[in-house]
Protein backbone atom coordinates (compact mmCIF):
# COMPACT_ATOMS: atom_id res chain seq x y z
CA UNK A 1 0.00 0.00 0.00
CA UNK A 2 2.87 2.38 0.84
CA UNK A 3 4.52 1.67 -2.52
CA UNK A 4 1.24 2.29 -4.35
CA UNK A 5 0.80 5.64 -2.58
CA UNK A 6 4.33 6.71 -3.55
CA UNK A 7 3.73 5.76 -7.18
CA UNK A 8 0.38 7.59 -7.15
CA UNK A 9 1.92 10.75 -5.67
CA UNK A 10 4.78 10.74 -8.18
CA UNK A 11 2.36 10.23 -11.06
CA UNK A 12 0.21 13.15 -9.88
CA UNK A 13 3.24 15.45 -9.54
CA UNK A 14 4.72 14.50 -12.92
CA UNK A 15 1.35 14.78 -14.67
CA UNK A 16 0.56 18.24 -13.29
CA UNK A 17 4.09 19.53 -14.00
CA UNK A 18 3.91 18.18 -17.55
CA UNK A 19 0.59 19.92 -18.07
CA UNK A 20 2.06 23.16 -16.72
CA UNK A 21 5.00 22.83 -19.11
CA UNK A 22 2.64 22.27 -22.05
CA UNK A 23 0.51 25.30 -21.14
CA UNK A 24 3.62 27.45 -20.73
CA UNK A 25 4.99 26.42 -24.12
CA UNK A 26 1.63 27.24 -25.72
CA UNK A 27 1.59 30.65 -24.04
CA UNK A 28 5.17 31.22 -25.14
CA UNK A 29 4.11 30.57 -28.72
CA UNK A 30 1.35 33.14 -28.24
CA UNK A 31 3.89 35.63 -26.85
CA UNK A 32 2.25 35.76 -23.41
CA UNK A 33 4.96 33.85 -21.53
CA UNK A 34 4.89 36.36 -18.65
CA UNK A 35 2.14 34.20 -17.12
CA UNK A 36 4.31 31.07 -17.01
CA UNK A 37 5.30 31.75 -13.39
CA UNK A 38 1.64 31.95 -12.40
CA UNK A 39 0.93 28.63 -14.14
CA UNK A 40 3.72 26.86 -12.27
CA UNK A 41 2.72 28.44 -8.95
CA UNK A 42 -0.80 27.06 -9.50
CA UNK A 43 0.66 23.67 -10.49
CA UNK A 44 2.68 23.55 -7.27
CA UNK A 45 -0.46 24.41 -5.32
CA UNK A 46 -2.40 21.55 -6.97
CA UNK A 47 0.43 19.05 -6.37
CA UNK A 48 0.66 20.04 -2.70
CA UNK A 49 -3.11 19.69 -2.41
CA UNK A 50 -3.37 16.29 -4.13
CA UNK A 51 -0.32 14.50 -2.70
CA UNK A 52 0.58 13.28 0.79
CA UNK A 53 2.86 15.33 3.02
CA UNK A 54 5.25 18.10 2.02
CA UNK A 55 7.97 16.48 -0.06
CA UNK A 56 6.17 16.25 -3.42
CA UNK A 57 5.01 19.86 -3.32
CA UNK A 58 8.45 21.18 -2.30
CA UNK A 59 10.27 19.13 -4.92
CA UNK A 60 7.74 20.26 -7.53
CA UNK A 61 8.35 23.86 -6.48
CA UNK A 62 12.08 23.44 -7.16
CA UNK A 63 11.42 21.70 -10.48
CA UNK A 64 8.94 24.41 -11.48
CA UNK A 65 11.36 27.13 -10.44
CA UNK A 66 14.13 25.57 -12.59
CA UNK A 67 11.74 25.15 -15.55
CA UNK A 68 10.55 28.76 -15.38
CA UNK A 69 14.09 30.06 -14.93
CA UNK A 70 15.52 28.05 -17.81
CA UNK A 71 12.78 27.94 -20.45
CA UNK A 72 10.26 30.69 -19.79
CA UNK A 73 12.19 33.77 -18.61
CA UNK A 74 14.72 35.90 -20.43
CA UNK A 75 17.44 35.01 -21.28
CA UNK A 76 15.74 31.85 -22.60
CA UNK A 77 17.33 28.41 -22.18
CA UNK A 78 19.96 29.78 -19.82
CA UNK A 79 20.15 29.67 -16.04
CA UNK A 80 19.73 33.04 -14.33
CA UNK A 81 19.54 33.14 -10.53
CA UNK A 82 20.78 36.70 -10.20
CA UNK A 83 17.72 38.54 -11.50
CA UNK A 84 15.55 39.47 -8.45
CA UNK A 85 12.26 38.55 -10.18
CA UNK A 86 13.46 35.01 -10.84
CA UNK A 87 14.66 34.58 -7.27
CA UNK A 88 11.39 35.91 -5.85
CA UNK A 89 9.36 33.54 -8.06
CA UNK A 90 11.36 30.58 -6.77
CA UNK A 91 10.91 31.61 -3.13
CA UNK A 92 7.16 32.15 -3.62
CA UNK A 93 6.68 28.68 -5.15
CA UNK A 94 8.55 26.97 -2.29
CA UNK A 95 6.57 28.90 0.35
CA UNK A 96 3.28 28.02 -1.37
CA UNK A 97 4.29 24.35 -1.48
CA UNK A 98 5.17 24.27 2.22
CA UNK A 99 2.04 26.14 3.37
CA UNK A 100 -0.30 24.09 1.17
CA UNK A 101 1.34 20.83 2.25
CA UNK A 102 0.93 21.80 5.92
CA UNK A 103 -2.71 22.75 5.40
CA UNK A 104 -3.65 19.60 3.49
CA UNK A 105 -1.80 17.38 5.98
CA UNK A 106 -3.79 18.88 8.85
CA UNK A 107 -7.04 18.50 6.91
CA UNK A 108 -6.32 14.83 6.20
CA UNK A 109 -5.44 14.21 9.85
CA UNK A 110 -8.72 15.88 10.86
CA UNK A 111 -10.69 13.72 8.42
CA UNK A 112 -8.96 10.58 9.72
CA UNK A 113 -9.83 11.52 13.31
CA UNK A 114 -13.41 12.25 12.29
CA UNK A 115 -13.72 8.87 10.53
CA UNK A 116 -12.31 7.07 13.59
CA UNK A 117 -14.71 8.96 15.85
CA UNK A 118 -17.64 7.95 13.63
CA UNK A 119 -16.44 4.34 13.70
CA UNK A 120 -16.29 4.40 17.50
CA UNK A 121 -19.78 5.90 17.64
CA UNK A 122 -21.13 3.09 15.46
CA UNK A 123 -19.39 0.50 17.65
CA UNK A 124 -20.99 2.03 20.73
CA UNK A 125 -24.41 1.94 19.06
CA UNK A 126 -23.86 -1.67 18.06
CA UNK A 127 -22.87 -2.67 21.59
CA UNK A 128 -25.92 -0.84 22.91
CA UNK A 129 -28.12 -2.74 20.49
CA UNK A 130 -26.50 -6.06 21.42
CA UNK A 131 -26.96 -5.53 25.15
CA UNK A 132 -30.64 -4.72 24.65
CA UNK A 133 -31.27 -7.56 22.20
CA UNK A 134 -29.60 -10.20 24.35
CA UNK A 135 -31.11 -9.20 27.69
CA UNK A 136 -34.73 -10.24 27.08
CA UNK A 137 -34.25 -13.72 25.57
CA UNK A 138 -31.62 -14.58 28.19
CA UNK A 139 -33.99 -13.47 30.93
CA UNK A 140 -36.76 -15.55 29.37
CA UNK A 141 -34.54 -18.65 29.17
CA UNK A 142 -33.41 -18.18 32.77
CA UNK A 143 -36.95 -17.68 34.03
CA UNK A 144 -38.35 -20.63 32.07
CA UNK A 145 -35.59 -23.01 33.13
CA UNK A 146 -35.99 -21.90 36.77
CA UNK A 147 -39.73 -22.55 36.59
CA UNK A 148 -39.14 -26.05 35.20
CA UNK A 149 -36.64 -26.84 37.93
CA UNK A 150 -38.54 -25.39 40.87
CA UNK A 151 -42.14 -26.20 39.90
CA UNK A 152 -41.81 -29.24 37.68
CA UNK A 153 -44.08 -31.35 39.89
CA UNK A 154 -46.93 -28.80 39.82
CA UNK A 155 -46.78 -28.07 36.08
CA UNK A 156 -48.92 -29.92 33.57
CA UNK A 157 -47.34 -31.56 30.54
CA UNK A 158 -48.84 -28.86 28.33
CA UNK A 159 -47.28 -26.12 30.49
CA UNK A 160 -43.93 -27.87 30.43
CA UNK A 161 -44.11 -28.18 26.66
CA UNK A 162 -44.94 -24.46 26.32
CA UNK A 163 -41.97 -23.49 28.52
CA UNK A 164 -39.62 -25.81 26.62
CA UNK A 165 -40.84 -24.39 23.31
CA UNK A 166 -40.13 -20.86 24.58
CA UNK A 167 -36.61 -21.91 25.62
CA UNK A 168 -36.07 -23.53 22.22
CA UNK A 169 -37.24 -20.44 20.30
CA UNK A 170 -35.09 -18.06 22.35
CA UNK A 171 -32.06 -20.34 22.05
CA UNK A 172 -32.52 -20.53 18.29
CA UNK A 173 -32.76 -16.74 18.11
CA UNK A 174 -29.60 -16.33 20.20
CA UNK A 175 -27.75 -18.69 17.86
CA UNK A 176 -28.94 -16.55 14.96
CA UNK A 177 -27.74 -13.43 16.75
CA UNK A 178 -24.28 -14.94 17.25
CA UNK A 179 -24.15 -15.86 13.55
CA UNK A 180 -25.00 -12.26 12.62
CA UNK A 181 -22.43 -10.81 14.99
CA UNK A 182 -19.70 -13.10 13.69
CA UNK A 183 -20.48 -12.07 10.12
CA UNK A 184 -20.45 -8.34 10.79
CA UNK A 185 -17.28 -8.35 12.89
CA UNK A 186 -15.34 -10.60 10.51
CA UNK A 187 -16.25 -8.51 7.47
CA UNK A 188 -15.48 -5.24 9.30
CA UNK A 189 -12.07 -6.57 10.33
CA UNK A 190 -11.33 -7.93 6.86
CA UNK A 191 -11.24 -11.56 7.97
CA UNK A 192 -13.88 -12.64 5.46
CA UNK A 193 -12.84 -12.59 1.83
CA UNK A 194 -15.89 -11.94 -0.32
CA UNK A 195 -15.52 -14.49 -3.09
CA UNK A 196 -18.25 -14.01 -5.66
CA UNK A 197 -19.40 -17.04 -7.60
CA UNK A 198 -22.10 -17.04 -10.31
CA UNK A 199 -25.35 -17.96 -8.55
CA UNK A 200 -28.64 -18.78 -10.25
CA UNK A 201 -31.39 -16.62 -8.73
CA UNK A 202 -33.98 -19.42 -8.55
CA UNK A 203 -31.61 -21.61 -6.55
CA UNK A 204 -30.80 -18.75 -4.17
CA UNK A 205 -34.49 -18.01 -3.51
CA UNK A 206 -35.28 -21.70 -2.98
CA UNK A 207 -32.51 -21.94 -0.37
CA UNK A 208 -33.65 -18.75 1.36
CA UNK A 209 -37.24 -19.94 1.59
CA UNK A 210 -36.23 -23.34 2.94
CA UNK A 211 -34.32 -21.67 5.79
CA UNK A 212 -37.02 -19.10 6.47
CA UNK A 213 -39.96 -21.52 6.39
CA UNK A 214 -38.12 -23.88 8.75
CA UNK A 215 -38.36 -21.17 11.41
CA UNK A 216 -41.67 -19.57 10.39
CA UNK A 217 -43.80 -22.27 8.73
CA UNK A 218 -47.04 -20.31 9.17
CA UNK A 219 -45.81 -17.14 7.47
CA UNK A 220 -46.79 -16.97 3.80
CA UNK A 221 -44.32 -15.24 1.49
CA UNK A 222 -45.26 -14.12 -2.02
CA UNK A 223 -42.35 -14.72 -4.43
CA UNK A 224 -42.03 -12.47 -7.47
CA UNK A 225 -38.93 -13.16 -9.57
CA UNK A 226 -38.15 -13.10 -13.32
CA UNK A 227 -39.15 -16.12 -15.39
CA UNK A 228 -35.85 -16.10 -17.29
CA UNK A 229 -32.64 -17.43 -15.75
CA UNK A 230 -30.75 -14.69 -13.91
CA UNK A 231 -27.15 -15.27 -12.79
CA UNK A 232 -25.64 -12.99 -10.15
CA UNK A 233 -22.05 -13.09 -8.85
CA UNK A 234 -22.22 -13.23 -5.04
CA UNK A 235 -21.26 -14.99 -1.86
CA UNK A 236 -24.50 -16.98 -1.79
CA UNK A 237 -24.33 -17.88 1.92
CA UNK A 238 -24.00 -14.24 2.98
CA UNK A 239 -26.72 -12.99 0.62
CA UNK A 240 -29.00 -15.75 1.95
CA UNK A 241 -28.31 -14.38 5.40
CA UNK A 242 -29.30 -10.89 4.26
CA UNK A 243 -32.60 -12.07 2.75
CA UNK A 244 -33.48 -14.21 5.78
CA UNK A 245 -32.67 -11.28 8.08
CA UNK A 246 -34.95 -8.96 6.08
CA UNK A 247 -37.80 -11.48 6.06
CA UNK A 248 -37.38 -12.07 9.81
CA UNK A 249 -37.33 -8.33 10.37
CA UNK A 250 -40.74 -8.06 8.71
CA UNK A 251 -42.13 -10.88 10.86
CA UNK A 252 -40.82 -9.29 14.06
CA UNK A 253 -41.57 -5.62 13.41
CA UNK A 254 -44.26 -5.17 10.75
CA UNK A 255 -47.22 -5.10 13.13
CA UNK A 256 -50.53 -5.71 11.40
CA UNK A 257 -48.83 -7.30 8.38
CA UNK A 258 -51.07 -9.39 6.15
CA UNK A 259 -48.81 -9.63 3.09
CA UNK A 260 -45.06 -10.28 2.79
CA UNK A 261 -43.42 -10.14 -0.63
CA UNK A 262 -39.94 -11.16 -1.74
CA UNK A 263 -39.39 -9.57 -5.13
CA UNK A 264 -36.40 -9.61 -7.49
CA UNK A 265 -36.14 -7.84 -10.84
CA UNK A 266 -33.40 -6.67 -13.17
CA UNK A 267 -32.67 -3.03 -13.90
CA UNK A 268 -29.94 -2.52 -16.49
CA UNK A 269 -26.87 -4.42 -15.33
CA UNK A 270 -28.15 -4.78 -11.76
CA UNK A 271 -30.43 -7.16 -9.91
CA UNK A 272 -32.77 -5.44 -7.46
CA UNK A 273 -33.95 -7.38 -4.36
CA UNK A 274 -36.97 -6.13 -2.40
CA UNK A 275 -38.66 -7.35 0.77
CA UNK A 276 -42.02 -5.61 1.06
CA UNK A 277 -44.70 -5.74 3.74
CA UNK A 278 -47.99 -3.96 4.43
CA UNK A 279 -47.45 -3.57 8.15
CA UNK A 280 -46.96 -0.52 10.36
CA UNK A 281 -43.98 0.91 8.44
CA UNK A 282 -40.82 2.53 9.83
CA UNK A 283 -40.80 5.54 12.12
CA UNK A 284 -39.59 8.64 10.28
CA UNK A 285 -36.79 9.29 12.78
CA UNK A 286 -35.42 5.77 12.18
CA UNK A 287 -35.26 5.79 8.36
CA UNK A 288 -31.83 7.37 8.07
CA UNK A 289 -30.19 5.38 10.90
CA UNK A 290 -31.89 2.04 10.47
CA UNK A 291 -28.83 0.26 9.04
CA UNK A 292 -26.29 1.84 11.40
CA UNK A 293 -27.20 -0.05 14.54
CA UNK A 294 -28.46 3.15 16.17
CA UNK A 295 -31.72 2.46 17.94
CA UNK A 296 -32.78 5.76 19.45
CA UNK A 297 -34.55 5.56 22.79
CA UNK A 298 -35.08 1.99 23.92
CA UNK A 299 -38.04 1.09 26.06
CA UNK A 300 -36.40 -0.72 28.92
CA UNK A 301 -39.74 -2.17 30.04
CA UNK A 302 -40.57 -3.62 26.65
CA UNK A 303 -41.45 -7.30 26.70
CA UNK A 304 -41.27 -7.52 22.92
CA UNK A 305 -38.53 -10.10 23.10
CA UNK A 306 -35.75 -10.28 20.59
CA UNK A 307 -37.55 -7.77 18.41
CA UNK A 308 -34.89 -5.12 17.95
CA UNK A 309 -33.93 -4.60 14.33
CA UNK A 310 -30.56 -2.95 15.03
CA UNK A 311 -28.23 -5.93 14.74
CA UNK A 312 -29.76 -7.83 11.84
CA UNK A 313 -30.01 -4.75 9.61
CA UNK A 314 -26.45 -3.69 10.47
CA UNK A 315 -25.35 -7.12 9.30
CA UNK A 316 -27.33 -6.71 6.07
CA UNK A 317 -25.73 -3.33 5.35
CA UNK A 318 -22.23 -4.66 6.05
CA UNK A 319 -22.66 -7.67 3.76
CA UNK A 320 -24.15 -5.67 0.89
CA UNK A 321 -21.44 -3.01 1.22
CA UNK A 322 -18.78 -5.75 1.10
CA UNK A 323 -20.39 -6.91 -2.18
CA UNK A 324 -20.13 -3.39 -3.61
CA UNK A 325 -23.90 -2.93 -3.54
CA UNK A 326 -26.38 -0.48 -2.00
CA UNK A 327 -29.14 -1.10 0.53
CA UNK A 328 -31.99 1.22 1.53
CA UNK A 329 -35.36 1.29 3.26
CA UNK A 330 -38.49 3.35 2.69
CA UNK A 331 -42.13 3.43 3.71
CA UNK A 332 -44.87 2.52 1.25
CA UNK A 333 -47.44 5.22 0.48
CA UNK A 334 -50.32 2.93 1.47
CA UNK A 335 -48.65 1.52 4.59
CA UNK A 336 -45.81 -0.87 5.24
CA UNK A 337 -42.15 -0.77 4.28
CA UNK A 338 -39.80 -1.82 1.50
CA UNK A 339 -36.23 -2.91 2.09
CA UNK A 340 -34.19 -2.87 -1.10
CA UNK A 341 -30.65 -3.76 -2.14
CA UNK A 342 -28.94 -4.00 -5.50
CA UNK A 343 -26.15 -6.23 -6.80
CA UNK A 344 -24.36 -6.23 -10.12
CA UNK A 345 -25.56 -9.16 -12.19
CA UNK A 346 -23.34 -11.24 -14.46
CA UNK A 347 -22.60 -9.64 -17.81
CA UNK A 348 -24.02 -11.65 -20.68
CA UNK A 349 -20.61 -11.81 -22.35
CA UNK A 350 -19.10 -13.24 -19.18
CA UNK A 351 -21.78 -15.85 -18.91
CA UNK A 352 -21.07 -17.35 -22.29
Amino acid sequence: MRKQNIIRNIAIAVGILALAMLCSFIMQRLNIQKHSTTIFVFAVFLISLCTDGYIYGVLSAFVGMLAVNYAFTSPYFQWDFITPSNLISAIIMVIIAILTGALTTKLKEHEAMKAESEKERMRANLLRAISHDLRTPLTTIYGASSALREKKDSLTEEQKDTILQSIQEDSKWLARMVENLLSITRIDEGRIQIIKTPTVLDELIDSVMMKFMAGYPEQRVIIDIPEEIVVIPMDAILIEQVLVNLLENAVFHAKGMTKLILRVFTLGDQAVFEVEDDGCGIKKDRIHTIFSGYLGEIDQNSDDKKRNMGIGLSVCATIIKAHGGDISAENRKDGGAIFRFMLDKEDEADGK
